[in-house]
């Protein structure tokens, strides 16, 4: 795991945009796209958990616009030279994203606050996919927390939890994935979340930071948003529709987490990798 750390400081050390935005311009989102522009451990690969923000990205109903990508300029320009630019505008809950703690607890953590000691460490995946599968209002619980640490080891302070429940097959599928596709509806939603007794399992072993493959940390008929009040309550930041968790070992990876820095925002788009050892 230290040379997995080491590697978080030689990507710092490449300009952002280097190898992943050639890959992306090429339309090129495997594992391992770019991996050779920046030096990695022997035999490591970098995965993408990030959906691509477009006129396909979820959002939760009630929100009243999209991600909205809308053209400057692109062409020649006057100069006789390519230029192109354009304006962005998008709700700081969809797609692949942050919740920071100030989202649901007064006087906590905002988007651009959250420290990087939260964002960045090694992740562990707990699976319950097969459960899912059979229920789709399926809450994690502590006997789930438990079971995942007898099969591969306790989740240690600082560990960044990633909750696989199989729902990232639904993805862009508005309907399937969140159970109802109507506009500004939010009553009758149907998807896997965590529970109570889980979140407060995670809370007691001072987790870094929790994700999920769903549009939310609370299951969909939640009404109470418990799970939201319990960790963020905590500082403890939530990543919601994480992508490409069936990628990922239950434990081993390192995952690097960083939104965009939106002053006193209480969320906003995520860019999440894990970095997996050989």
């Amino acid at each position: 795991m230290r040379t997995l750390i080491s590697t978080v400081i030689l990507l710092a050390a490449h300009s952002a945009g280097c190898a992943a935005e050639q890959a992306g311009a090429r339309g090129d989102t495997s594992a391992g796209a770019g991996a050779s522009a920046v030096r990695l451990p022997e035999g490591a690969r970098l995965v993408d958990l990030t959906y691509p923000f477009d006129d396909k990205t979820i959002y939760w109903p009630t929100a009243t616009t999209g991600f909205a990508h809308e053209t400057v300029h692109h062409g020649k320009t006057e100069g006789g030279y390519f230029y192109s630019a354009y304006t962005l505008c998008a709700p700081e809950h969809g797609g692949t994203h942050l919740d920071a703690p100030i989202h649901f607890a007064e006087g906590k953590t905002t988007a651009d606050a959250v420290p990087l000691s939260r964002l960045v460490g090694p992740a562990v995946v707990v699976d319950v996919s097969a459960a899912a599968a059979r229920d789709s209002d399926y809450l994690v619980n502590l006997a789930d927390i438990e079971a995942f640490e007898r099969a591969h080891g306790a989740i240690e302070p600082r560990t960044i939890v990633l909750i696989r429940t199989g729902w990232g097959a639904r993805w862009p599928d508005k309907k399937r994935y969140l159970g109802d596709d109507r506009p500004g509806h939010a009553e009758a939603l149907h998807f896997p979340g965590i529970g109570e007794d889980a979140a407060r399992a995670l809370v007691a072993r001072n987790v870094g930071a929790v994700g999920i493959d769903t549009a939310s940390i609370d299951n969909g008929p939640s009404k109470d948003f418990i799970t939201h009040r319990v960790l963020l309550g905590a500082d403890i930041p939530a990543f919601e529709n994480v992508a490409s968790m069936e990628s990922l070992p239950p434990r081993g990876a390192l995952v690097i987490a960083l939104p965009m820095k939106i002053r006193a925002g209480s969320g906003g788009p995520l860019r999440i990798v894990a970095v997996l050892p050989r």
